[in-house]
């Protein structure tokens, strides 16, 4: 080296090698042979003076803490790193593309230009990222695998560390401007448990160790794969999840360290004569140049983060409903350690950027390298991240399912089990949980807890959000009702609304507005929301209270028990005076009742019941032909004024009243044909009182041969199923003659022939006499039910004949 000229070089440019591979000619002597590198590593001493006088091949690159120790100022940390220039060629991953001061560059005499040196190392590094290297790179990560057993909680650990690097990471606009925070908010309090200090007591060394380590290969300009193989065998003995969140821990303690420095060095004087050592102020100069690296840096971070927050989340899914063996679980565990090396491999890469970033100098040289090796490790990790995140989601679903399985058996237990009250039940039905209010009262319209329901019989109003306006403006009616006279037992129950919605529609802002819409109209108490409800209490609700489509009325007692599976048939059929809704005071009630008008039309219509007291003759007639109307109407009055009896017709349409209903109901109205209820809530009240008459005979095994009752029931809704219209005749509350639309017109219209046994027998009597003899074999009666109240029978017989009928599926479109 005699022919060496001496140069004179300030400091902090002795400090680190440009990152600039294509120098001016005027650098080149910045790169020391290897020759003379291995051979006199002696010479490589610098004079610790303000103008470091060396031989220009001297001058490579002698790291910041080159002062505190002249001999070894080349700080190589890797034992064999100089004896090998073959490895400072090959620095494949961050540390030869990125560090300023840790490209070793190729001797001159491998005849390799500065330009071909970084085609090298970017398809060094793109080789990498091959499926076959990775298969390679995970059989050395699982040979350094060799836990001890040791269970670390590192959940507290992360929320730490997650913190350090998320208040870390301004951006270079935030040290420039000085906009970086200000006001750092203390730590959660459950950061400093006395558990975690202990904790983190025992692992300090551990992190403290890992942090020198990569302080010292990333300064080295080691091979980012070999550097971070080191960091597996110093966590050879912990957990999968263990080493990330360690290694995480041990970069964010240099990576917010560098950061509290960069950010204090305007304001606080010992933060600036750090900096000034460190040459962080350099950073400045090149602001705008470092804005991509650090944008780069920045979603990387993000990227470890949210892997490691995943396999923390793997570790912590309950062993009860999930284990390593379960198939979701299996395939998760088995990317779990080639998620954590490519974790552990991007803190090796983000290190190597902060450490390029010290003493960087005035030569510094713009170049999307950095920010292009970072990106695409944010690409991969974020790649593992989505896939790790699917099977987290399939985990879950599997754990949800043993949860609800679980649920429901618990459920199913608790009401075989006696209790003193029926606040357990209420609890697993509506909300088992005390941190907030889950009821809605009607009354006060303000959210109440479980309490009020103690020891009172429930009623559990079971509907989706389709419930029907008619439906739910009648039973407000008769909850109204039964609160009026407070002292009377049949007002001792309380209503609460469960509503059932299907988990797998999206739950939206007009789902949500429908909800709202039908809650404040409710009078008693609801559930606060929909989501409430657990999945395993919606599958009791159907599987074991038989809920479908239409709505049910689960009857509890104050000790919770079920008295009955669905009293809406008695509260449409009685209203409050089926109280307590059991099925004993269920047959109580129809053994007193018999067969009469009062039955067809109880609290619909006062001055119909007032017709009946006085002794007037009423007709009820339905259907929807509007011509047969007219000419039974007119004929019947007819017949009224021929055989001189005070006769009164109500027009009670048909079941389902749609707009033909209505149009008719106008007709008759503006015709003055007859009586007519113009609210269509009556009329549906009508139809769905002979339907819940139906059901409430069928629960007590009646059936049309053994029960006269259910035999006009069933006439009555095979009127209804008929196309043509039906007319009932009725004087008090026994005598009635009934027929279907042709039937009842032509005896109307054959008066003549039947009026002279009118005076002896009396008009009803005359009347059935003369339908008798019009009655023919040959008949067809359909009789529709709806399919989702309540149980089919499998065979039903005729009402006229006694004949088993056929059933159809019949599938009907309610619009008009």
């Amino acid at each position: 080296m005699a022919g060496t000229s001496t140069s004179v070089v300030p400091m902090h440019k002795t400090l680190a090698a440009p990152t600039n591979l294509g120098a001016s000619p005027q650098n080149t002597n910045m790169m020391a042979p290897t020759s003379n590198v291995l051979a006199q590593p002696h010479n490589q001493m610098m004079t610790p003076t303000t103008n470091m006088i060396a031989p220009p091949h001297n001058q490579m690159m002698a790291p910041t803490n080159m002062l505190a120790s002249q001999h070894n100022q080349m700080m190589t940390p890797a034992t064999n790193m100089l004896a090998s220039p073959h490895n400072q060629m090959m620095a494949t991953g961050t540390n030869a593309l990125v560090s300023n001061h840790t490209n070793m560059m190729a001797p001159v005499s491998h005849g390799l230009a500065p330009y071909q040196n970084m085609q090298q190392l970017l398809r060094g590094e793109r080789h990498l990222f091959t499926t076959s290297d990775d298969n390679v790179m995970m059989k050395q990560i699982q040979g350094t695998h060799a836990p001890d057993g040791r269970e670390v909680n590192v959940k507290p650990l992360f929320n730490v560390v997650e913190d350090i690097l998320l208040r870390s990471t301004p951006g270079i606009d935030g040290i420039v401007h000085a906009t970086s925070q200000a006001n750092i908010d203390a730590l959660d309090d459950k950061a400093h448990h006395v558990d975690f200090i202990i904790m983190l007591e025992a692992l300090a060394y551990t992190i403290h160790k890992i942090s020198c380590e990569i302080s010292c290969k990333c300064s080295g300009g080691g091979d980012a794969h070999a550097t971070t193989l080191g960091l597996f065998n110093i966590l050879s003995s912990y957990s999968w999840d263990a080493k990330v969140v360690l290694a995480l821990a041990a970069f964010g303690v240099n990576y917010g360290e560098f950061w509290l420095v960069a950010e204090l060095y305007p304001t606080n004087h010992l933060a600036k004569s750090v900096a000034l050592l460190k040459q962080l102020p350099d950073i400045l100069e090149h602001s705008e140049t470092l804005k991509p690296r650090f944008e780069a840096l920045k979603n990387l971070i993000k990227a470890m983060l949210d892997v490691t927050k995943c396999i923390i989340e793997f570790k912590e899914l309950p062993p009860q409903y999930i284990s390593s063996e379960t198939p979701v679980m299996s395939m998760a565990l088995a990317h779990i350690p080639a998620a954590v090396y490519w974790t552990i491999r991007s803190i090796v890469a983000c290190s190597s950027q902060i450490i390029g970033l010290i003493g960087l100098g005035n030569e510094y040289m713009s170049s999307t390298t950095e920010a292009w090796e970072l990106s695409s490790l944010a690409h991969k990790v974020n790649n593992i991240h989505g896939h790790l995140q699917k099977q987290l989601a399939l985990c879950h679903h599997h754990i949800g399912e043993k949860r609800h399985i679980e649920a429901y058996h618990t459920l199913q237990r608790l009401f075989d089990t006696i209790h003193i009250d029926n606040m357990k039940i209420l609890k697993a039905l509506i909300y088992s949980h005390d941190d907030l209010l889950p009821l809605f009262d009607g009354s006060s319209k303000k959210r109440v807890n479980l309490e009020g329901l103690r020891r009172k019989n429930v009623l559990l109003l079971i509907s989706d959000l389709d419930l029907s306006h008619d439906e739910l403006a009648i039973l407000e009616q008769m909850y109204n009702e039964s609160r009026h006279q407070p002292n009377r037992v049949e007002s001792h129950y309380e209503v609460v609304w469960l509503p059932v919605i299907d988990r797998s529609v999206p739950w939206t802002d007009e789902k949500q507005k429908q909800f709202e819409t039908l809650q404040m109209l409710m009078p008693w108490y609801t559930v606060h929301h929909p989501s409430l409800l657990d999945p395993a209490v919606i599958k009791f609700i159907k599987e074991v209270w038989h809920f479908t489509k239409k709505p049910i009325l689960v009857v509890l007692d104050p000790q919770g028990r079920v008295v009955s599976p669905n009293a809406l048939h008695m509260m449409w059929i009685w209203g409050s005076l089926a109280f307590p809704f059991t099925s004993s005071r269920e047959e109580a009630l129809w053994k007193e009742e018999t067969w009469r008008l009062e039955l067809l039309v109880d609290g619909i219509d006062p001055v119909l019941l007032n017709w009946i007291s006085e002794g007037r003759f009423v007709c009820l007639y339905g259907g929807e032909d509007m011509d047969w109307i007219r000419k039974f109407t007119t004929t019947a009055r007819s017949v009224a004024q021929a055989a001189g009896i005070p006769l009164e017709m109500v027009y009670v349409g048909k079941s389902n009243p749609k707009e033909r209903v209505r149009k008719n109901i106008a007709n008759i109205t503006a015709e003055k044909l007859s009586h007519c209820w113009q609210d269509l809530t009556s009329i549906w009240f009508f139809w769905i009182r002979l339907e819940s008459m139906w059901y409430s005979k069928m629960q007590h095994g009646r059936t049309v041969e053994n029960d006269p009752i259910m035999q006009e029931i069933m006439t009555m809704l095979s009127f209804d199923g008929s196309e043509q219209g039906w007319a009932i005749v009725s004087r008090g509350s026994m005598e009635m003659a009934k027929g279907k639309g042709e039937t009842m017109l032509t005896s109307m219209m054959q008066y003549d022939a039947w009026k002279e046994h009118v005076e002896p027998k009396g008009f009803i009597p005359a009347l059935n006499g003369h339908l008798n003899q019009l009655h023919t074999p040959h008949h067809c009666n359909r009789l529709i039910l709806p399919g989702t109240v309540g149980s089919i029978p499998e065979m039903v017989v005729c009402a006229e004949c006694s004949r088993p009928m056929e059933k159809f599926v019949m599938y009907r479109c309610c619009n008009d």
